[in-house]
């Protein structure tokens, strides 16, 4: 198949490329950089541009029989109209509408673990909004949610990179609040997998999936195999929820913190799913426990 990528540069985004080379696929990429070749297999073409770009969209769309649809941010950036509801929202429309005209029949859309419309995070409703723009779009879509990520993946930052310098640079390690809150993170490989697949299995259009690992654990859990694997010897220390508020109420839009307003109301409703076994037993991905390797900190 011919594949149009967006968000093929980022933390999922690489693996899921090189699955798609492996399997037979002609890959474009569209990337605001010309030099992430090295990324990838040297068959990917790179298609320069955005999501607002139309011209770029045109050319990577052209003769497409499928999108995937990977582009996401975990912090705004508002001066630099980086904002959740332009590049969630807006940025999906304006590639389903793009897609469409260019006569692409399939769309495979990256979502998130807990979009739902009465969302306290303004990322979760975003991801929401885009989810029903992908609904209503006349595409055959299939919609993936991914909890946490692990593994080995691109260069861009993720949630586990983040913590991880910030366990680096901080004189002791904080821990937000007790530290209990659950998670359920799942491998780059299981991710690439079932986005793969979904191009081929037709059971699976106007279909939504929870993507989890297999085990459940606590953030602290993560913290600690996060230390042992940068073989860090500190203390840690655990933050009261309401300091980290307040401070996060004052500094917020500095960009100075290691985590935003919006990753701590996450973090602080966890993250897992009652319905992750719907995706093994529909795509039989691997299934891979929740451990983290030095090289996947590289």
């Amino acid at each position: 198949m011919d594949i149009f990528v967006t968000g093929g540069t980022g933390f999922v985004g690489v693996p899921v490329v090189r699955r798609l080379i492996t399997d037979g696929h002609h890959v474009r990429v569209l990337t605001r950089r010309p030099d992430v070749g090295h990324l990838f297999p040297s068959n990917v073409q790179l298609v320069e541009g955005n999501l607002f770009d139309l011209p770029s969209l045109r050319l990577g769309l052209h003769g497409a029989d499928a999108v995937v649809h990977l582009v996401g941010i975990i912090r705004e950036q508002p001066r630099r109209m980086i904002t959740m509801q332009r590049i969630h929202v807006e940025g999906t429309s304006v590639l389903l509408e793009a897609a469409a005209k260019a006569n692409v029949k399939r769309f495979i859309h990256m979502s998130a673990l807990g979009a739902r419309p009465d969302a306290v995070s303004a990322y979760h409703r975003s991801k929401w909004d885009a989810e029903k723009r992908v609904r209503q779009s006349g595409l055959e879509f299939t919609i993936f949610r991914p909890s946490v990520v692990f593994g080995k993946g691109g260069p861009k930052p993720s949630f586990l990179s983040e913590l991880a310098q910030t366990i680096q640079r901080m004189p002791v390690v904080p821990v937000v609040g007790d530290g209990e809150f659950p998670l359920q993170p799942v491998h780059t490989t299981v991710v690439a997998d079932v986005f793969a697949k979904s191009l081929t299995f037709v059971e699976v259009v106007g279909e939504t999936f929870d993507v989890c690992g297999p085990n459940v654990v606590t953030y602290k859990q993560i913290v600690e195999q996060l230390m042992s694997a940068l073989e860090v010897r500190k203390r840690m220390v655990h933050v009261p929820m309401f300091v980290l508020e307040n401070a996060l109420r004052l500094l917020d839009w500095t960009g100075l913190l290691p985590l935003t307003m919006d990753q701590l109301i996450m973090l602080r409703e966890g993250n897992v799913s009652a319905n992750a076994a719907r995706a093994y037993e529909r795509f039989a991905p691997p299934s891979i426990p929740f451990s983290i390797q030095p090289s996947d900190l590289e």
